[in-house]
């Protein structure tokens, strides 16, 4: 039955990765394939980005939680490692609709169409990061493990190493 699952979220992370990769190479390349109607990088390009950064999302976080082992408690790093995710992911989406919104650098434009310009681009790469971020969260959560593999930063040691022995002084001696 294991194995049952495991093919079907592997068959959906697959599916959900090809679907995202296809969404955004057509967004990105509708003007080399003729499938723009206009000039310049527009709405539907944009939303159909915006669907394949979602997919491809929903597919990282499918194929992490398939690499933790099945019944591990679900760790507030990992929590957190989603919802950073998903802040992200919004993030990533009011900043390619940023003009459609009225809160873009052009949003009464002298042409009817959004302009993508470098703000939109470092808003939507600043979404990304963060929703890489939080795929490391979720991943290095603990899992079955005893502790975070992001607790060195916290401890200044790895989780293999022992606390040293306190060293006997002379008040400790008598």
């Amino acid at each position: 039955m294991e194995q049952i699952k495991r093919r079907i979220r592997l068959f959906f992370v697959l599916l959900l990765l090809l679907a995202g990769l296809l969404c955004m190479l057509v967004s990105l390349g509708a003007d080399i394939m003729g499938l723009d109607l206009t000039p310049g990088f527009g709405a539907w390009q944009m939303f159909f980005f915006m669907i394949g950064l979602t997919c491809l999302s929903l597919a990282g976080f499918l194929f992490l939680q398939g690499l933790r082992p099945a019944g591990a408690p679900r760790s507030l790093q990992a929590d957190i490692g989603v919802r950073l995710a998903a802040t992200g992911l919004v993030f990533a989406y009011v900043s390619g609709f940023a003009d459609l919104l009225g809160i873009g650098t052009h949003p009464h434009a002298d042409f009817p169409r959004p302009y993508v310009g470098p703000l939109q681009v470092s808003g939507i790469a600043l979404g990304v990061a963060t929703i890489l971020l939080g795929m490391v969260l979720y991943y290095s959560s603990r899992g079955s493990r005893r502790s975070s593999s992001l607790e060195f930063l916290i401890n200044h040691r790895l989780e293999e190493e022992q606390p040293a022995a306190p060293v006997p002084t002379p008040a400790n001696e008598e």
